[in-house]
């Protein structure tokens, strides 16, 4: 009779202290602003004391553990002030919705993960919403928009949020996965068959967006990678970063890494060498091996 298989039990998540985050943003060589947002958060539960008789509350716990952690890229388009705008209120947008959605962190990676990844999608949703709001309010109307990728952290997993082409990758054991689609033209044609992606990346049609925060259409969709392995890399970007430096190259970075802003300011100064012809944007995060 057939031994059952070892359930290996989950290991403990990475402390706080186990954490080497770092994100950068630059306006790169040709553009006069810079249209890019980044955010770089922990979320924890917090009781906050309004007011008590004891004379010392370092017996509360004040702060729970770390229940998750975000790494968010929004890369304003049009390189106008509608595209910081529509980057700056979807970053805002999207970390309130988390805020107030609390009880849905506990749902992740359970029998009930659809409630966490539908409040995920719906994160997004309610950013596209503000920024179409705020578009028609402050802008008469003239349509913002914004890409939107955000990694996000519930041990074991990354949840990855993406609506445009600013892109998540995912690095362990010397390979490198990009989590996220461009939601492109270019891409869209590649998936029909009707363009090989060599011939997309000289194509007009590559940075063309087909989902786009504050556009007619924003489409979320929803990655799921086991990040319980310690030493991966989790690397969002915007499209400035990818535009100058292949995925080839990328890996060869994370091969090397020293710490997460050493791999950002590395990777930042090779866009840069090869022109920086766009803003460009780059978050970092590992769990230290």
């Amino acid at each position: 009779m057939a031994s059952a298989p070892e359930v290996r039990p989950l290991p403990p998540p990475p402390r706080d202290d186990e954490l080497d985050l770092f994100g950068i943003t630059h306006p790169g060589r040709v553009r006069t602003s810079n249209q890019d947002q980044f955010l770089l958060c922990t979320v924890h539960p917090q009781v906050v004391v309004h007011g008590t008789s004891l004379a010392d509350t370092s017996a509360i716990t004040l702060r729970g553990e770390r229940v998750a952690t975000i790494m968010l890229v929004a890369d304003g388009v049009g390189g106008s002030a509608d595209g910081s705008e529509a980057s700056r209120l979807a970053t805002i947008s999207v970390t309130e919705y988390f805020a107030s959605a609390m009880k849905c962190w506990h749902a992740a990676g359970s029998a009930s993960e659809y409630e966490f990844t539908a409040a995920l999608r719906e994160a997004a949703i309610e950013a596209h919403r503000r920024v179409k709001e705020q578009s028609a309010v402050q802008f008469e109307g003239r349509n913002m928009a914004t890409t939107l990728s955000v990694g996000i952290v519930v041990w074991p997993w990354l949840y990855v949020i993406q609506v445009g082409d600013s892109r998540c990758y995912h690095f362990q054991d010397g390979q490198l996965r990009q989590v996220t689609r461009d939601q492109t033209l270019a891409q869209e044609m590649i998936d029909r068959g009707a363009l090989t992606p060599e011939r997309a990346h000289n194509s007009p049609l590559n940075h063309v967006l087909s989902s786009a925060i504050g556009a007619d259409d924003a489409v979320p969709e929803i990655s799921r990678v086991d990040v319980r392995q310690r030493g991966g890399i989790t690397l969002v970007c915007s499209d400035g970063l990818t535009k100058h430096v292949s995925d080839e190259e990328i890996a060869a970075a994370c091969a090397r890494i020293v710490n997460s802003e050493q791999l950002c300011r590395a990777l930042l100064d090779l866009a840069l060498e090869r022109g920086g012809s766009d803003n460009i944007t780059i978050v970092c995060g590992r769990a230290l091996p």
